[in-house]
């Protein structure tokens, strides 16, 4: 399928109720409002497309570039192509979900994630720390700095409520991927949850809420999935 007759079934998959749905959450024009049930099913498809992904997301349409997330050969993607993602991602969303999940399995996923977890701007610092969720959560722990992670738990737990609003959410959801996904420092993780304690942050005109770091990561040690890797960071 070329670009453009992909835009004309995003176009015709679209809907008002679920336009309105995701510009709640953030999303710009152009946005068609498709459902991600949608996408997944035009994803099975196409399969993985290196250069269809780069051309769809360079329409700057939201869900082309969702989708082109899902698609997106993350072994050929380079680090350019990969900071323009962030570049021109339609919305500080995709920043955090399809640009971090696309990086953190790519080869250059904590290479960028340290720089840009170091970045001024709100939307790169989340994208870095989204992007180390998404690494501890789908590598081995061998294949983890350990140490590393430690110093980043501690810099959360003294920097996290001078940090821009998104950047907040993201380094919460730091600590609860640590804590869930990497075995070592699951105890690490909830001394610095507890030593953050409430995490504020602005979620807009949805009903989304910041989940409790100590409460979640609990929860996961109550089902005895600490430490289960997931398969991909992309869903």
């Amino acid at each position: 399928m070329t670009v453009a007759e992909i835009i004309t079934q995003l176009e015709e998959l679209g809907s008002e109720s679920t336009k309105r749905i995701l510009m709640n959450h953030g999303a710009s024009e152009p946005v068609f409002g498709v459902k991600i049930a949608d996408l997944k099913v035009l994803q099975k498809q196409i399969k993985t497309d290196y250069q269809l992904a780069l051309d769809l997301y360079d329409t700057g349409n939201y869900d082309a570039q969702y989708l082109a997330g899902l698609i997106a050969d993350a072994d050929r993607m380079t680090k350019k192509d990969l900071r323009r993602w962030l570049s021109k991602a339609n919305c500080i969303t995709h920043c955090g979900t399809v640009v971090a999940a696309v990086t953190a399995e790519s080869r250059y996923g904590i290479e960028l994630a340290r720089e840009w977890i170091a970045a001024r701007q709100e939307a790169k610092a989340q994208t870095g720390w989204t992007t180390l969720s998404n690494l501890v959560s789908i590598k081995d722990d061998a294949d983890l700095d350990l140490p590393e992670l430690k110093r980043l738990l501690k810099q959360v737990a003294q920097t996290i409520h001078e940090q821009p609003n998104m950047v907040r959410y993201a380094m919460n959801g730091f600590v609860i991927s640590t804590g869930c996904y990497v075995s070592g420092l699951t105890d690490a993780a909830l001394r610095t949850a507890e030593k953050v304690g409430t995490v504020s942050v602005d979620m807009g005109q949805t009903a989304c809420k910041v989940p409790a770091a100590v409460d979640y990561i609990h929860k996961v040690q109550q089902r005895g999935t600490i430490g289960k890797k997931r398969k991909t960071a992309r869903c």
